[in-house]
């Protein structure tokens, strides 16, 4: 349990630009961050990207995951964004997570060097999933391995899903930020999210920050089902 502050990205899941912009705009007043991902990136571009963040907290989650050489590259390649968070697969093993740490640490200013976030588990994978993929551990033991390796390799923080949260503090301690998709308020439907917890228990539990989308992007009102998600993580 912790009294730590929570935040919440408004995660603008669309290949449109405009829609986006208008998300962006519905949500402000409640969201410390906008995240903008693989779907808009590669439909847009990275123009589009800067257009759409236009002095917002941007979490760019766009997943790195290939020999270190390659990820360092583009991580150079994303400086124009300005992302104040942004994303590698752990999996990519230690010698790519320092390599990226390193770009990070050569392509930003120390002032605003953006948070290097390693990916552990997704939240739409299970134990069954996992096994189809060779790894027989269940999702808590993977997330734990790749959470320690990419700590110790130099990422800041970890995606992780909501279950993990306690598990990694208790491993990690409170110095890595933990932001944590498969958020749910109660009543939602869960879609393709098989780890899932709602705004509240996430805090509870110890998340930095939360990533939430299609429950406040296709509500009736964006505005309003964000502000609700804010309401709940002040508790």
């Amino acid at each position: 349990m912790t009294t730590r502050r929570t935040r919440l990205i408004v995660a603008l899941d669309t290949k449109d630009e405009a829609q986006a912009a208008r998300w962006r705009d519905q949500t402000a007043a409640s969201a410390d961050a906008i995240k903008l991902g693989l779907e808009f990136t590669y439909a847009q571009g990275l123009d589009a990207v800067r257009r759409v963040a236009n002095g917002h907290s941007l979490f760019l989650d766009l997943k790195l995951h290939d020999i270190p050489n390659t990820v360092g590259s583009a991580i150079g390649s994303l400086a124009d964004t300005r992302p104040a968070m942004l994303t590698i697969h752990a999996q990519g093993g230690s010698a790519m997570i320092a390599a990226a740490r390193a770009a990070v640490d050569r392509a930003f200013p120390a002032d605003a060097r953006p948070l290097l976030l390693a990916v552990t588990v997704l939240t739409s994978m299970d134990a069954a999933a996992l096994h189809e993929i060779g790894v027989h551990d269940d999702p808590c033991q993977q997330v734990l391995r790749l959470g320690a390796l990419a700590v110790a390799a130099g990422a800041d923080g970890l995606i992780c899903s909501p279950h993990e949260i306690i598990p990694l503090r208790d491993r990690l301690g409170d110095a890595p930020v933990l932001v944590v998709p498969g958020i749910r308020p109660a009543g939602a439907e869960t879609g393709d999210q098989k780890r899932v917890m709602t705004p509240a228990q996430a805090r509870k539990a110890g998340a930095d920050w939360i990533v939430v989308g299609r429950p406040i992007t296709t509500a009736a009102d964006p505005a309003a089902a964000a502000a609700a998600v804010a309401a709940e993580l002040a508790g």
